[in-house]
C-alpha cells in the first residue's frame, strides 16, 4: 500500500524537491539556431520571431565572441543567399553564406558549428531539391545533397544536418563526406520531419515557403508516428550518427519511442511556430515567459531528447546559471 502523504512530505521543502527532481537541463543540451542573411548590412527582426534576430554576415565573428561566453556551446547555420536560382547553387557555393559564416564563427570561437543542409532556401521555387515536371526528383536532388555536404564540410562545419527528408539522403551524403576525406564530419539526420503547420515563421525569415505546392510527398504525415520511427531506422542504418524530430513538442511521443528503441543520440528542433506561440502568449499576459519556456524544454529533454535546438537556447542557458 502507498504510504499516506508521501508525495506531499516529498514535495514541501524546496531543498527536498531539488534532490528528487528527475530531469535537469544543462545549457550542453542546447543548440542555438542562428541566421545570416548575405544582403543586409545590419541586424533586422521579423514580426512572427520576436527576439530573433537575422544578422549580416559580417557579424558572424562577434556574435560567435558573444555566444562564447553566454554558456551556449553548439550552433546551428541557416543562411539566406543574395540570389536564389532553380538549383539552388548557393547552397553548395564555396563562397556561400552559410560557408563564409561557418568560417568566421571557427576562427574567433571554439563554438561547436552545426549547418544544416537542405535547399529549400536556396531555390526559386522554395522546394527542398531539384524540380523535374514541375515535382521535386529525388535521386537528381541527392547529387546536390553531396555537393552541398563536401563544401560545408570544407568550410568547416563540425556536423552536417541534412533536412531536406529525400529518401536514402543520409546514404548518399555519408559516403560524399568519406570520399572527400571528411569521414569524421558526424551527420545529424532530420529524420522525422513532419509536414507541420509549425514551420511558419521560419519561412518569412528564410524567405524559403514553396511557390507551388507543398511538402507532402517527402516529409512525414503528422498522424504517422510508426512511419516517423520508420525513417529514423532506416538513416540510422544508412549511418546517421544523430537522428531528430522536427517539430518537438506536438511530437514528444515520437521523441519517447525513439529514445526506446534507438541507441544513437536522439536530436528534437523545438520550431518557430513552438516559440512564437509560447512568445505571442506571454505578450498577451496569457503565462509567464520564462516558465513556459523552461516547462517547453524540460518537457522535451523528459520524453527522450539528448540535444534540444531551440531560438529559447541562450536564453534557458542563462536561466540555468542564475
Amino acid at each position: 500500500m502507498f504510504p499516506k502523504d508521501r508525495m506531499r512530505r516529498l514535495r514541501s521543502r524546496e531543498g527536498i524537491r531539488q534532490m528528487i527532481t528527475e530531469t535537469r537541463l544543462h545549457p550542453d543540451d542546447f543548440v542555438l539556431p542562428l541566421f545570416f542573411d548575405e544582403s543586409i548590412d545590419s541586424v533586422k527582426y521579423t514580426g512572427s520571431m520576436p527576439g530573433v534576430p537575422t544578422y549580416p554576415l559580417s557579424d558572424a565573428g562577434k556574435v560567435a565572441e558573444r555566444l562564447s561566453s553566454s554558456g551556449i556551446n553548439a550552433v546551428m547555420l541557416f543562411g539566406i543567399p543574395r540570389h536564389k536560382d532553380c538549383e539552388g547553387s548557393g547552397a553548395y557555393s564555396e563562397e556561400g553564406v552559410v560557408q563564409n559564416a561557418i568560417r568566421k564563427i571557427r576562427s574567433c570561437s571554439d563554438l561547436i558549428v552545426m549547418a544544416d543542409l537542405c535547399m529549400c532556401g536556396y531555390t526559386d521555387h522554395g522546394h527542398c531539391g531539384i524540380l523535374s515536371n514541375g515535382k521535386v526528383d529525388n535521386d537528381l536532388t541527392l547529387t546536390y545533397y553531396g555537393k552541398i555536404a563536401e563544401s560545408l564540410a570544407a568550410a568547416g562545419a563540425h556536423v552536417v544536418a541534412p533536412s531536406g527528408m529525400m529518401d536514402g539522403q543520409v546514404a548518399y551524403i555519408r559516403e560524399a563526406l568519406d570520399d572527400s576525406d571528411h569521414s569524421d564530419i558526424p551527420i545529424m539526420a532530420y529524420s522525422a520531419k513532419f509536414c507541420s503547420s509549425f514551420y511558419g515563421p521560419f519561412r518569412e525569415i528564410a524567405r524559403s515557403s514553396p511557390s507551388a505546392g507543398g511538402r507532402e510527398s517527402y516529409q512525414v504525415d503528422p498522424a504517422n508516428g510508426r512511419e516517423a520511427v520508420l525513417e529514423m531506422r532506416r538513416d540510422i542504418e544508412e549511418g546517421a550518427d544523430i537522428v531528430m524530430v522536427k517539430p518537438a513538442m506536438p511530437y514528444l511521443d515520437v521523441i519517447k519511442q525513439a529514445r526506446s528503441e534507438f541507441d544513437v543520440p536522439i536530436a528534437a528542433y523545438q520550431v518557430s511556430g513552438e516559440y512564437a506561440m509560447i512568445k505571442a502568449a506571454a505578450a498577451k499576459g496569457w503565462l509567464d515567459e520564462r516558465r513556459a519556456m523552461m516547462e517547453s524544454l524540460v518537457s522535451i529533454k523528459r520524453a527522450g531528447a539528448d540535444i534540444i535546438i531551440s531560438y529559447f537556447a541562450e536564453d534557458a542557458a542563462k536561466e540555468l546559471e542564475q
